[in-house]
């Protein structure tokens, strides 16, 4: 596999960091090259343009963006490039994240977002390999190994709870 990242991450301030460090987790864990960066489709909208538009050309295969409230930062990435987008909803504001749950999933025909789950950065990730799964053997080998190891976790639970 190759080391330039084939995640990018972006997230509309540093205060979606602590969420978003959630998909970082889980793409160490697999060894999975990214890159992070904030970009506000508001206050940024020529670098969120021009990062999405760029992000092909260096490499990389997947965008999960993060935002809250109005949360276009995915649409806007989406409207600028033909790679998958990752969308997640972060909770803020006086609608805890249901304001941009719809906003990033209610995207026009053509534009897509694949949407994950309020503040569900850490399925994004797990979303980002399986995309990527398809291309690199490699990755779709260690999502087969994390699932089992979830398995194994889940039917030890199973087996302590029926002890009881």
């Amino acid at each position: 596999m190759k080391k330039n990242p084939l995640v990018g991450i972006l997230m509309g301030s540093e205060s979606d960091l602590p969420v978003m460090e959630e998909a970082v987790k889980v793409l160490k864990e697999m060894g999975i090259p990214y890159v992070m960066d904030i970009s506000s489709a508001h206050r940024l909208p020529e670098k969120t343009a021009e990062y999405a538009k760029s992000a092909r050309k260096r490499g990389i295969e997947v965008i999960i963006a993060g935002a809250g409230m109005a949360a276009h930062l995915a649409g806007a990435v989406a409207a600028h490039t033909t790679l998958p987008v990752i969308g997640v909803p972060l909770k803020s504001g006086a609608l805890s994240g249901i304001d941009a749950l719809y906003s990033t999933v209610q995207m026009p025909a053509g534009i897509p977002v694949a949407t994950v789950g309020i503040d569900g950065a850490k399925n994004s990730a797990y979303l980002a390999c399986e995309i990527l799964s398809i291309k690199y053997p490699d990755i779709a080998k260690r999502l087969e190994s994390v699932r089992n190891k979830m398995k194994k976790s889940l039917e030890e639970m199973s087996r302590s709870i029926k002890k009881r």
